[in-house]
């Protein structure tokens, strides 16, 4: 999906100065225990489904949109896993600049076929635990909380919590 209509307003009066946005990402297995991810058209490299929350969407709706516009796949969305403000600011080709703030859920397949399907993704497919591709740090970090979800949602202690 192209770049959020309210994004492209906010651009338009702010340029490319520093925007914090809010994002999902999913962890989707199937039955097998397979993950679910796709090769970015922009960076080329391997990441778990996720986007950006348009302006008054539920993040779980957001998260089943994203997984569907970008790999074709139904899914079920089950648990927050982990909420996690990467810290990390995102310059695009274009010079635009952004922060995110990341709703990660753990999700279930239920049905479609795999495949690239709006042009984020050159390759979609499923991978064994034990034999995914490079990931992009935060698609490992956030891969690595849903692993480890055992019903408590991770995030980060406030300053001086112990």
């Amino acid at each position: 999906m192209p770049t959020p209509e309210f994004v492209l307003a906010l651009r338009a009066k702010i340029g490319t100065d520093l925007l914090p946005m809010t994002g999902v990402t999913g962890v989707v297995r199937d039955r097998a225990g397979r993950v679910l991810l796709g090769r970015r058209s922009d960076t080329g490299q391997w990441a778990l489904p996720s986007g950006i929350i348009e302006l008054f969407e539920e993040p779980a709706g957001a998260l089943f949109r994203e997984i569907q516009e970008e790999t074709g796949v139904t899914a079920t969305v089950d648990a927050l896993v982990a909420v996690a403000a990467m810290g990390e600011e995102v310059i695009y080709p274009n010079g635009d600049r952004a922060t995110y703030l990341d709703l990660t859920f753990a999700c279930t397949y239920v049905s479609g076929e795999a495949r690239p399907v709006d042009g984020e993704n050159t390759q979609v497919g499923w991978f064994e635990l034990d034999a995914l591709p490079p990931l992009r740090p935060s698609s490992t970090f956030r891969l690595q909380r849903a692993l480890e979800y055992a019903g408590v949602t991770w995030f980060a202690p406030a300053p001086g919590d112990a």
